[in-house]
């Protein structure tokens, strides 16, 4: 399918204290992207951290920078004008910092390739370094000295005069076009790497793109000069404006938000970098929950599990260790087709492949993965296989080797992980033991919640009160007249709002005052 057709659509829930952005491609749940609201240590945040200890053995050092643990330098990521970088640091703290557009800063020479970070780094010496990974499991981040800013079509690199260009675009005229044009425009002392996206914009868009670019180079420097070891001295966007910026394209037609700060922020985003796009964002103000209105909890339910079925029936079993993911392909009831067992085989992997492609994204999966596929016996199959499973990470966003099958079938595929493996827990608990073994009598769960609505009514005086349960509990609520409801609103003189929510056990509720804050007894 020609990737300029498919509906492209992003569906952002921000009624939790986390915001959720799920990418849908045809209604189909790809990507699930999970944005604490408190988050720290994100990729592309740039910090001043503190050399905790310099370790030879290792060619690499590791630095504080405010994290539990300390952050992991190593050589190959100081990045070759590091010692520009360290002098201009050093003025900047020292409040002598020359003019932030560095025309003027004289450039120290690069490091060797082959050196040893003890010729650079010392302990206790201040440091600038950007998070290239977040922290996972004991670890923590990963970071680099070699400083970029990320734009919608460029990429900012200080202390550097070099011009790259995505590998993705290949037409040999639009890339000489690109190089001219960024040679042109392009303030002395920075290099820029050129996005695929960037592929025949017009000049006044990529000019606008570096200019701001440069100016929150200016803000860095601006905060630099302040700054104090262990902190942040620029953060990345927000992940939504992030997330926006990396796969925004001509086929993203609809962006749902039902949060209005947040739909305003995207709106204002989107009218920055792209206005002819601005009429795709949509306020969701219905009162069923917009993950529930587009379908995403029910695939999201169906996509997280340890075991995950596809349409003819086959299913795979992905299970995570430590060092690596394996998964493996079964066949189900398809094997029971009139097929012979090489055919079978063949269309159950091809469909596995691309489900396997869309669990990697879905589940930012990264590090080894090793596939068990069903055996084929034809080396021809195989490299059906191989090609099919290629064609399906092209959409991948993270960088990734796909290795051909090895001689017991298993393909092996390594790919980058720059933050945590999203997981989300699909068991729930049991309806009427919570977990225990031992269960509550279910006919008094009515009269616990009047308990609790009583309280909050007459003790805590409340003036306006919804109550959230299971669908069954609330339809329990409003049957028959007079309803349960009716009579608490006889005895109360106050009419409750009864909202139901999929996602709760048969016993569970919660009761929201007028700001849709939870009440806390």
């Amino acid at each position: 399918m020609n990737i300029l057709h498919v509906n492209k659509e992003l569906i952002i829930n921000a009624s939790g204290s986390d915001v959720i952005i799920a990418q849908l491609e045809d209604r189909r749940l790809i990507e699930l992207n999970r944005e604490k609201s408190n988050v720290s240590f994100a990729v592309g945040d740039i910090y001043l951290g503190r050399v905790k200890k310099v370790m030879p053995g290792l060619n690499a050092a590791f630095v504080d920078v405010g994290y539990e643990k300390d952050a992991f330098l190593h050589y190959l990521d100081l990045g070759p004008q590091v010692q520009s970088l360290i002098k201009y640091m050093k003025m900047g703290l020292a409040g002598k910092a020359p003019e932030s557009r560095l025309a003027d800063f004289r450039m120290e020479g690069d490091i060797r390739k082959d050196g040893k970070i003890i010729d650079v780094l010392q302990n206790n010496m201040p440091m600038l370094v950007q998070i290239a990974k977040e922290p996972i499991s004991t670890k923590g981040p990963r970071i680099s000295s070699e400083l970029s800013l990320a734009g919608r079509y460029l990429v900012l690199v200080p202390f550097s005069d070099k011009i790259s260009i995505s590998q993705k675009i290949k037409e040999s005229e639009e890339r000489n076009r690109l190089k001219r044009l960024i040679m042109s425009i392009r303030p002395k002392g920075f290099g820029v790497i050129i996005r695929t996206v960037a592929a025949n914009k017009k000049v006044a868009e990529l000019d606008q793109d570096l200019n701001e670019l440069v100016e929150r180079w200016d803000t860095l420097v601006k905060n630099l000069q302040k700054a104090q070891p262990k902190t942040k001295v620029l953060g990345e966007i927000k992940r939504t404006s992030a997330l926006l910026r990396d796969v925004l394209n001509d086929s993203f037609n609809s962006i749902v938000i039902d949060d209005q700060t947040i739909y305003n922020e995207v709106k204002n985003y989107i009218a920055h970098i792209a206005p002819d796009k601005e009429k795709i964002v949509k306020h969701h103000k219905g009162k069923e929950d917009v993950f529930e209105a587009y379908g995403v909890d029910r695939q999201i339910k169906a996509a997280f599990g340890q075991n995950v079925s596809m349409k003819s029936g086959a299913y795979l079993i992905i299970q995570h260790t430590e060092a690596m993911h394996v998964i493996d392909v079964n066949s189900g009831h398809r094997s029971r087709s009139d097929s012979d067992q090489e055919t079978n085989a063949l269309d159950c992997n091809l469909e596995a492949a691309s489900e396997i492609a869309r669990q990697l994204r879905l589940r930012d999966m990264g590090g080894i993965i090793v596939i068990d596929f069903i055996d084929m016996h034809s080396a021809t199959n195989r490299k059906v296989l191989f090609d099919k499973l290629k064609e399906a990470m092209l959409q991948d966003r993270a960088k990734h080797t796909i290795l051909p099958p090895s001689k017991f079938g298993l393909i092996q595929i390594t790919r980058q992980r720059v933050r945590p493996e999203l997981v989300i827990e699909t068991l729930e608990k049991c309806p009427t033991c919570n977990g225990s073994g031992e269960i509550q009598p279910s006919i008094l769960i009515t009269d616990e919640i009047e308990n609790t609505l009583r309280f909050i009514l007459k003790e805590q005086n409340e003036k306006s009160v919804s109550l959230w349960v299971n669908p069954f509990i609330e339809a329990y609520l409003k049957k028959g007249f007079p309803s349960i409801r009716m009579k608490w609103f006889f005895k109360y003189k106050k009419w409750i709002q009864v909202k139901s929510n999929l996602n709760y056990h048969i016993n569970e509720y919660h009761f929201l005052n007028n700001q849709d804050e939870e009440i806390k007894l």
